[in-house]
């Protein structure tokens, strides 16, 4: 069979090596437009910090390393300008000589990628404005910053890479400024979990100012401002990024369904149009919940996919059981991670959802080095099916997430998920994993043994009215009462049993052992703030 697929990054590679692993009498060719194939796109931000030192670090396999290795036959720095799926063709220009070849093949992968968002502005021409999507602009970027000249960038765009490569910037002594058009940092978070996160850059010297858009970049011949339609930030340098868009502008009249630029693909990793198949990030999957197309420019995704891709093509019939937007992100002092559907996505897709934020353990109390997980977890009222998680900690938060993945993709209900013999060791986790300890506390809340205002009530001004009692290890909060949960025997002074109390303390827990014991002694009225005063701001 002779295949041909257009892009070698990060899709195209594995589609290609497992075409010939699964039959070596293939005759598999790779066309792409670049000159280097199979890099680590997600690494870049970790060159420019110099996390990894070495560039030749970020080649994953050269085209001759590649050829001996798998037998497919590669063509960099071609582009692909034209297809006919009728003749079953492929037009491809040399982009060194000019020099057009028209290729036939059997079956067609396109997976041609994307390519970063230039906003149609002025001065995107001025030196010194860099994206980041090639080894070639991260070994620029740290080649310019080395050159010690550098103090101030603007990275424009408050996603992943955009956050990462603003840490990793501030490592290298230069002081970041992140902008955004979207009212929070980073998709796939609920408000709150996101203003946290803002909050922690900003404590992190990473100041991040969104909802405002970049209207033009000055500077005589090097950038040197950055005008918005807010104010003006002075820059020695701008990294714009902005988000992507998958590069298939010449697959126009061809007859591939799309979506706003990106490929429709079924569960087979098949487009509409016979023996043509799409994967990456020029392509869609769908949401493993909903069902629905979804766009997932991720490199696990692309692997993932491209492995089953191979295999179909080879005729065999592998559902991709598809993706929950699962990310995680390295940030000064805090590791975030995400998966699922948020609170407000739930509530979009028709689900009935009820959330709870929790403050725990990330290991054992006692042990060097503990420290907390701050998580959010949304199930279905009805079902009780597991929708979401998003967890903020400085350690493992990868674990929870793929917890939570695995969970999901199972249709896990809470229940089901209650007691799973999950690894603990003090070095490791704590004897009830955090993530089984924030779902208890989410079965509580639903059983009506927990009684709450989510912080997101809370800011919302739903306490308003309750009287708000410390219940810290240690009085905290100034102005309010203040009761230590192990005097409690009985009714508390200074407290009617119709009152409206609102019981904060750290993190949550405490302030729930002292409802429960409360409503023992006959008070109805208590709720307790979720999250505690680690995550709201509380006034008496």
């Amino acid at each position: 069979m002779k295949v041909l697929v257009l892009g070698g990054v990060a899709a195209g590679t594995k589609i290609a090596a497992k075409l010939m692993r699964e039959d070596r009498s293939n005759e598999v060719m790779v066309i792409n437009k670049g000159k280097n194939i199979s890099y680590a796109g997600c690494g870049l931000p970790y060159y420019v910090g110099n996390v990894i030192e070495d560039r030749d670090q970020l080649i994953v396999n050269t085209p001759a390393k590649y050829e001996k290795l798998t037998g497919v036959k590669v063509l960099t720095e071609t582009e692909a300008t034209k297809v006919d799926p009728a003749a079953k063709k492929v037009t491809a220009v040399d982009l060194a000589t000019g020099t057009e070849t028209v290729y036939d093949y059997d079956k067609l992968v396109i997976s041609v990628g994307a390519s970063p968002v230039k906003p149609p502005v002025e001065g995107m021409d001025l030196e010194n404005v860099f994206f980041m999507r090639t080894p070639e602009d991260a070994i620029a970027l740290r080649d310019l910053i080395d050159g010690g000249e550098i103090k101030k960038a603007v990275v424009v765009g408050a996603g992943y890479i955009g956050l990462e490569i603003a840490e990793n910037l501030k490592a290298k002594g230069v002081r970041p400024f992140v902008l955004d058009m979207a009212p929070h940092v980073l998709p796939g978070f609920d408000e709150e979990m996101s203003e946290y996160i803002e909050g922690k850059l900003q404590e992190a010297g990473i100041p991040v100012v969104t909802g405002v858009k970049v209207t033009g970049l000055e500077g005589d011949g090097k950038v040197e401002k950055v005008i918005t339609d807010k104010k003006a930030y002075k820059a020695d340098l701008v990294v714009l990024s902005a988000g992507i868009r998958p590069n298939t502008g010449f697959l126009e009249g061809t007859g591939i369904e799309m979506f706003k630029g990106t490929i429709l693909t079924d569960e087979l990793g098949q487009t509409n149009v016979a023996d043509i198949y799409a994967a990456g990030d020029c392509a869609m999957v769908h949401n493993a919940i909903t069902g629905k197309a979804a766009w997932s420019p991720m490199g696990s995704t692309a692997n993932i996919d491209g492995r089953l891709i191979a295999q179909n093509m080879m005729g065999k019939e592998l559902h991709y059981r598809g993706v929950l937007g699962t990310a995680v992100c390295k940030l000064p002092e805090l590791n975030v991670g995400r998966t699922g559907l948020t609170e407000e996505q739930a509530k979009a897709e028709g689900f009935d959802p009820v959330s709870v934020i929790t403050v725990v353990d990330d290991k054992a109390h006692y042990y060097p080095g503990a420290g907390t997980f701050t998580m959010k977890m949304i199930a279905d009222r009805q079902s009780l099916r597991l929708l979401g998680v998003q967890v903020l900690g400085q350690g493992a938060v990868d674990k929870v997430v793929d917890v939570a993945v695995t969970g999901i993709m199972l249709k896990g209900t809470l229940p089901e998920l209650a007691d799973l013999d999950l690894a603990y060791a003090p070095p490791f986790s704590t004897a009830i994993h955090p993530f089984e300890h924030t779902l208890n506390v989410l079965m509580n809340k639903i059983n009506g043994d927990f009684d709450t205002f989510t912080p997101a009530e809370f800011a919302a001004g739903k306490a308003e009215g309750y009287k708000v009692v410390d219940a810290c290890l240690v009085p905290s909060i100034e102005g309010a009462p203040y009761v230590d949960l192990t005097t409690v025997e009985g009714p508390i002074d200074g407290l009617a049993k119709e009152e409206k109390i609102l019981l904060v303390c750290n993190k949550g827990k405490r302030a729930y052992l002292l409802q429960n014991r409360m409503k023992f002694y006959g008070y109805q009225n208590t709720k307790v703030l979720e999250g505690g005063i680690s995550f709201n701001e509380v006034e008496a």
